[in-house]
C-alpha cells in the first residue's frame, strides 16, 4: 500500500486525474491524503467532488477555506459563484455537502509520522491542543445549528488565540488558523492580509514570518502536510511539507508519497484557469 498526499485541487479535475494516473494510484490498496480546497475556481468542481466521494473509503480529507465557502453557500450564508453552482444544482448535493461537513480539519497518523491541515497548525498550538481544538469546531460544523455557527464565523475576526476570549471568537481563531493562515508575527499573532512569498519586501518590512518559522512556535512532534499557500509552492523541511503548487494558476499539481523514508514528489503541469492569482 502507498500513501500519497496531494495539494489543493480546486476543481482542476483533469490535472488531478493525470496526477492520479502518474502515481499509479489504486483506491483498492492505496490511500490518498487531500490537503483541502477540493473545489472552487476550477471549472470541474462537481466532477472533482463526485470522484472523491466515490473513493471516500480510500482517502483522508481535511477541509480548506474554499470547502467551507461551498458549505456556507449551500447553507445560504455566503454567495455562490459560477464554479460551485453545478454542485449546488446537482441532484446529490445534499449527500455531497453532508459528507463534506463531516470531514475533519486535522488528520494525523503517528505510525507514518505525519499530520495534515489545510493551512497548517497554529504556532500557538502543540499537537494535543490542535487535536482538541480541531474536534471542537468539527462538532460545530457537524451539528444541527451549523448554519447559524457558520454565519457568525464569517462575521467575526480573530488573529491571536486567547482562552479568555468569547466562545465564538475562539472558534473563529481555530477555524482561521486551520484554513487561512500564512504569516505571523514573532509572538504568534497571525496576519491574514499577506498572501505572497516569504521573500517579498513588504512581508520582510513588516517583520512577518511563515507560521512554521515562528520563533515561539510550539512543537507538534509530527511533520505537518499542508496546502493553501500557492505562492510559497512546494517546500519541505524537517517540520513541514507544503504541497500547494498553484495548479489553478497554470503551474503544477503535486503529490508526495509519505510511506517512505523521504517523501517522493510527483508533479503534473497544469493549464491556467485564472489570469490573476488572489
Amino acid at each position: 500500500m502507498a500513501v500519497w498526499a496531494i495539494g489543493d485541487i480546486q476543481g482542476c479535475f483533469d490535472s488531478f486525474q493525470r496526477l492520479m494516473k502518474k502515481i499509479n494510484f489504486d483506491p483498492m490498496v492505496d490511500e490518498l491524503w487531500v490537503a483541502g480546497d477540493l473545489v472552487n475556481r476550477g471549472d470541474k468542481s462537481l466532477e472533482t467532488l463526485n470522484y472523491l466521494y466515490s473513493i471516500r473509503s480510500s482517502i483522508r480529507v481535511v477541509l480548506g477555506n474554499h470547502d467551507i465557502a461551498l458549505i456556507a453557500a449551500y447553507a445560504g450564508v455566503k454567495k455562490s459563484n459560477e464554479t460551485i453552482e453545478p454542485i449546488l444544482d446537482a441532484p446529490n448535493v445534499d449527500e455531497l455537502i453532508d459528507w463534506l461537513r463531516h470531514q475533519p480539519f486535522l488528520h494525523y497518523d503517528f505510525k507514518l509520522g505525519y499530520c495534515m491541515a489545510h493551512a497548517g497548525i497554529s504556532p500557538q498550538f502543540d499537537l494535543g491542543m490542535a487535536i482538541n481544538y480541531a474536534s471542537r469546531i468539527e462538532k460545530k460544523l457537524q451539528g444541527k445549528n451549523y448554519k447559524a455557527w457558520l454565519k457568525y464565523m464569517f462575521k467575526v475576526s480573530s488573529n491571536k488565540f486567547s482562552p479568555k476570549a468569547s466562545s465564538m471568537d475562539i472558534d473563529k481563531y481555530i477555524l482561521s488558523s486551520f484554513t487561512a493562515m500564512r504569516f505571523c508575527e514573532d509572538d504568534g499573532k497571525l496576519d491574514f492580509k499577506q498572501k505572497g512569498k516569504p521573500s517579498e519586501y513588504k512581508v520582510l518590512k513588516k517583520g512577518l514570518k511563515p507560521w512554521f518559522a515562528c520563533p515561539t512556535r510550539r512543537s507538534t512532534t509530527l511533520k505537518i502536510v499542508f496546502g493553501h499557500w500557492s505562492t510559497l509552492g512546494y517546500y519541505q523541511d524537517s517540520n513541514v511539507l507544503a504541497l500547494d503548487t498553484g495548479c489553478l494558476w497554470g503551474r503544477f499539481l503535486t503529490a508526495g508519497r509519505l510511506d517512505v523514508k523521504e517523501p517522493i514528489i510527483v508533479q503534473v503541469k497544469c493549464e491556467a484557469k485564472k489570469d490573476i492569482e488572489k
